[in-house]
């Protein structure tokens, strides 16, 4: 069976659409309206949705996601709890790529080939793990492909040219394109030179591109997808529904993405695809 997101972000680059990635940490506000708030993301222009697995060190993370890791760890979420909450996902939504964005110790714990089964069975399509460097990365590689799960590098502008090689060797799905040598967060600017760094990718990998970390309004994304295929944000989208009651954090969840999808346009930067 092809994954989930291979057969979207291919009909995106088709249609030549920007792709947009938001990520939402499980069990923020609460855990039944994170699943809410991750279906109506989907249905108001998202190509795909990050779930963030709850972790007490999340170090590569700002201040607004450490705040979501630590609010959900405190009302009891955990692995299997997140696994859960994408079955349930999978009730309302069979089409849209899943992936768990967290840290290595987590999925370590109850071991990687049982922790891989049952997220794939679960309706999991991509995992991204910004602890794991490529060196270590072969055996959850590994593990991943037998499950049909994509195992989604990150790759940030410190990356050397044999990293950056690695790094595609094993990658699937998309490359995660860091923008800046610092944490998550909503800024008000990119980094300069952003652009050579993902031509530096484009070269070494024929998958779909998306740049992240920083990126927060519509303006971003279109500045991004002039050279990239398109964007990944997440303190951002949690800003927008920080503080509000459950319903209204839904609806303004919605109209988040609705915003990010229409000042988009179309990605001018994607790369070689084929049929």
């Amino acid at each position: 069976m092809t994954n989930r997101i291979d057969l979207t972000l291919h009909e995106a680059r088709k249609a030549g659409r920007t792709i947009l990635a938001p990520f939402m940490t499980v069990g923020y506000p609460d855990l039944d309206t994170s699943i809410d708030i991750a279906e109506a993301v989907l249905q108001s222009g998202a190509d795909l949705i990050e779930l963030g697995v709850p972790f007490s060190d999340p170090l590569a993370e700002g201040f607004t996601i450490q705040m979501t890791s630590k609010h959900a760890l405190e009302q009891g979420v955990t692995l299997q709890g997140c696994i859960d909450a994408v079955r349930r996902l999978r009730e309302r939504n069979s089409n849209a790529p899943v992936l768990l964005m967290g840290y290595y110790n987590p999925f370590l714990r109850p071991g990687l080939e049982s922790f891989v089964e049952e997220a794939a069975h679960a309706g999991v399509d991509g995992l991204i793990v910004p602890d794991l460097p490529p060196e270590e990365a072969a055996p959850l590689h590994e593990i991943c492909q037998r499950h049909g799960v994509h195992l989604v590098p990150l790759l940030a502008p410190t990356s050397t040219t044999d990293r950056i090689k690695q790094a595609c060797q094993h990658a699937g799905g998309f490359i995660y394109c860091v923008s800046l040598t610092g944490v998550t967060g909503a800024r008000a600017g990119l980094r300069e030179g952003l652009e050579g760094l993902v031509n530096r990718i484009r070269l070494q990998t024929a998958l779909p591109i998306l740049v992240g970390f920083g990126i927060s309004t519509p303006a971003h994304v279109k500045e991004v997808a002039a050279f990239s295929d398109g964007a990944a944000f997440g303190s951002a989208l949690i800003d927008a529904i920080a503080d509000l009651p459950k319903a209204e954090a839904v609806q303004a969840a919605r109209e988040f993405l609705a915003a990010m999808r229409q000042g988009a346009g179309h990605a001018k930067g994607t790369g070689p695809d084929t049929d």
